[in-house]
């Protein structure tokens, strides 16, 4: 029978943590936090249970993820971010393969929670994930936000596993509009640095595609007012970081 590691990087994630361990405690055979020094109770939280707690100053999404990959003892790995938690069925799925590892990794369902209401449609849902996987044949690519767990050989193969990652984001439209200019900045710095085009075109149509797509195309209408709402944060977040993008470029 393998063993499992449950890895997770946090900051001040009080409200989330512990919904996030009970979640992993009966699946995996260690969990390792990686925290960034959380000045809330995150770090109480995480001593009520058995887990590896490690400080480590934020080094970006992608870079502390595999930081906290390489504190792990076992090389399967159930990856979960502070604010999300394994479904009962997502649970038990995850269990079985202990007896039965047959991928290099496996794909997840991500069901989100938005100020109370679960989001069935949009980009929100499935929202395929690949949080279940072979360490020694993946890492976590990308720039500064979006990170990806990236498989080593482009043949691998990957299974789906039942039942859901459940995400609890963001509880209130003052909490999105923070996150929004927040990640707005740093993808902008992030295509900045890739030396990515910001013209007048993208600058509009990109944001009006990002919302039609997602509020059309994916019926995120079906999801009512907050389906609106995260779908204008959809365009929202596309405007401002090609706007950011063009003053950036303009100011260098």
């Amino acid at each position: 029978m393998l063993k499992l590691s449950g890895v997770i990087i946090t900051f001040n994630e009080e409200r989330n943590i512990e919904r996030c361990l009970q979640s992993l405690v009966n699946v995996v055979d260690e969990i390792v936090v990686v925290d960034s020094y959380s000045t809330d109770n995150t770090k109480r939280i995480c001593q009520k249970f058995s887990v590896k707690f490690i400080e480590q100053k934020f080094l970006g999404y992608t870079e502390q993820k595999n930081f906290a990959l390489e504190q792990t003892t076992h090389k399967h790995i159930v990856s979960l971010d502070g604010d999300e938690a394994l479904s009962n069925e997502l649970q038990k799925s995850i269990i079985k393969l202990k007896n039965n590892w047959g991928f290099d990794g496996y794909y997840v369902n991500r069901y989100n929670n938005f100020c109370g209401q679960w989001i069935k449609h949009s980009d929100w849902y499935p929202n395929k994930k690949l949080r279940v996987f072979d360490k020694s044949k993946t890492k976590w690519t990308g720039h500064k936000i979006h990170e990806t767990i990236k498989l080593n050989n482009p043949n691998a193969e990957v299974g789906y596993l039942k039942g859901d990652i459940l995400h609890y984001t963001y509880q209130s439209y003052e909490e999105m509009d923070k996150k929004t200019e927040y990640f707005s900045s740093i993808a902008a710095q992030a295509y900045y640095e890739e030396n990515k085009k910001a013209t007048l075109w993208k600058l509009i149509w990109n944001p009006l595609w990002a919302f039609f797509k997602s509020y059309i195309l994916r019926l995120g209408f079906l999801d009512g007012k907050n389906g609106f709402r995260i779908c204008y944060q959809t365009w929202k977040i596309t405007y401002l970081k090609y706007k950011k993008l063009r003053a950036l470029k303009m100011n260098s």
